[in-house]
């Protein structure tokens, strides 16, 4: 959960320079989908069982890979420089490979 809100925040400070026009585009979509990460893993772990945690885990994945391909897409149009794009993709492969191994855990506790 901490790493996904540290991601989130990132994203949020990432997206300050972005142009105004990007606001309900790039900028938005950055900002919708790194914050769904966290709130996907604390809503989870607020279910009453395992497989409630980890199907919500996996959501939170999804919410990663999207994150992931809005952080690409907004280095080819040259909203985020070389530098910045790999900052935050290298913390979403981060984040990726901890919700894997959680999700790995549960399932086998649960079987």
């Amino acid at each position: 959960w901490q790493a996904g809100m540290d991601l989130a925040q990132a994203c949020y400070e990432r997206t300050r320079s972005f142009p105004r026009e990007e606001m309900f585009g790039l900028t938005s979509q950055i900002r919708r989908s790194s914050a769904s990460v966290p709130a996907n893993i604390a809503e989870g772990y607020g279910r009453e069982s395992t497989g409630d945690y980890a199907r919500f885990l996996q959501i939170a994945q999804g919410s990663l890979k999207e994150t992931e391909t809005h952080i690409l897409l907004a280095a080819r149009v040259g909203l985020l420089n070389e530098t910045s794009c790999r900052i935050l993709i290298d913390r979403t492969e981060e984040l990726g490979r901890m919700l894997r191994t959680l999700i790995r855990a549960i399932q086998a506790r649960k079987s």
